[in-house]
């Protein structure tokens, strides 16, 4: 059983930057994770993934948002710079772990005009 527990949302103003944490009970690194997220009425979107080779950043965050763990190894941040009003979204973290997928209780992300 894998505990994940986010933090950081809320509302920026467009240009702004925000820091989400997603604390997970054991040690994550080497696992399957990343963040996804889901506006108002569409589909949840897959912002970052990190696997055991790859990084994948979508398109739309490329260049303005960095996911990244601390030397503990059992917390991940997604840095965001330079947020827009497309980004609002609930933003939530997930972990592969022994084969199945854990998910974070999701945190709210507001960007304002």
């Amino acid at each position: 059983q894998v505990q994940l527990l986010e933090s950081g949302g809320g509302l920026v103003q467009a240009g702004g930057s925000l820091r989400l944490s997603c604390a997970a009970s054991v040690s994550i690194f080497g696992n399957n994770r990343g963040w996804f997220r889901q506006a108002p009425g569409e589909q949840r979107e897959l912002v970052v993934r990190i696997g055991s080779i790859s990084l994948d950043y979508a398109d739309s965050v490329k260049g303005r948002f960095t996911m990244s763990r601390d030397n503990a190894l059992k917390t991940m941040y997604l840095q965001m710079n330079s947020l827009k009003p497309e980004d609002t979204a609930v933003y939530t973290c997930y972990v592969v772990f022994n084969g199945k997928t854990y998910w974070g209780q999701g945190t709210q992300v507001t960007v304002s005009s």
